[in-house]
């Protein structure tokens, strides 16, 4: 997911979103830990789509707080 594309969402739509890539995240946990996963990279992936969300989220946080 490119942050272009993160910042145009709303504030709700990005916690719907992270709500759902945290889930996503544990269960490639889950299945990494049972050696059912076949690509880990994959955890990466989902860990920085965390990070941009939040990151952009902040930023819309402050941006209303001027």
């Amino acid at each position: 997911m490119k942050a272009e594309e993160i910042r145009n969402k709303s504030t709700e739509e990005l916690n719907k979103e992270l709500v759902s890539l945290k889930e996503e995240l544990f269960k490639l946990r889950f299945r990494n830990a049972t050696n059912q996963l076949e690509n880990p990279a994959q955890i990466n992936l989902v860990k920085k789509d965390i990070a941009r969300i939040k990151t952009v989220i902040r930023e819309q946080e402050l941006k209303a707080a001027k």
